[in-house]
């Protein structure tokens, strides 16, 4: 999927940018905000704080999202989907009262076409989640969602009734900002260890074991009594 993405990425930021991209900045956990400015500055694009390259951003990421679109099926033959991913969202929407979206570093539009490439797109709310696009640090982001959540489904959702299911020590960081259990799963670079050094509530070495996060996200969301 990094292969499609990264290709999607030149054409949109060409496209927008008027110039070819020819430095990709990294990529890996970042939003897609902070990759597409430093990929401005990178690529000779003035970047002075004149609002000219904020509003850049909205085009872009709605031309990211047609190149994407137009490489749906390379997303999916390309891309791989976590072993238990699938099974772990359908457990998850089976908990009373449960309501699932994403906080990532993606656009809405390319978050959602990512998902659906791979059938997840179901198990998701996407109007209450956190993106990329949006000029908020990941910890700032998760308190939006939690309150978009709040304002949709007109429940209030606790800070210790809120589970960031995420995979590196910064998301670890992001969740004890935005106030949630953080529920780390080692599919990314770090491993286990790493992530309960980093703070982690609880760590999974993977999603293959539904009912062990099943009954992690149940002790996580547990009232204090």
């Amino acid at each position: 999927m990094a292969r499609v993405t990264r290709a999607a990425y030149a054409e949109a930021f060409g496209t927008v940018a008027g110039r070819p991209l020819i430095q990709l900045p990294q990529m890996a956990g970042r939003s897609e905000s902070e990759i597409f400015f430093d990929a401005l500055a990178l690529n000779g694009v003035d970047v002075r704080a004149d609002g000219a390259a904020e509003r850049l951003l909205e085009p872009f990421s709605t031309e990211l999202a047609a190149a994407l679109t137009a490489r749906a099926d390379d997303l999916a033959g390309r891309g791989q989907l976590l072993p238990g991913a699938a099974e772990a969202l359908a457990a998850v929407a089976k908990l009373d009262g449960a309501v699932q979206t994403v906080l990532t570093g993606n656009s809405r539009p390319t978050a959602v076409l990512k998902l659906r490439a791979f059938g997840l797109d179901g198990f998701m709310d996407f109007d209450i989640g956190g993106y990329g696009s949006e000029a908020y640090p990941k910890g700032t982001l998760l308190r939006v969602a939690r309150q978009r959540a709040a304002d949709k489904h007109g429940v209030t959702f606790a800070e210790d009734a809120t589970v960031y299911v995420a995979d590196s020590p910064r998301d670890v960081d992001a969740a004890r900002i935005g106030g949630a259990r953080s529920l780390a799963v080692a599919s990314g670079r770090a491993g286990t260890a790493e992530l309960r050094d980093a703070g982690a509530d609880a760590a999974l070495p993977d999603l293959t074991d539904t009912a062990a996060l099943i009954a992690l996200i149940i002790r996580l969301t547990e009232p204090a009594w």
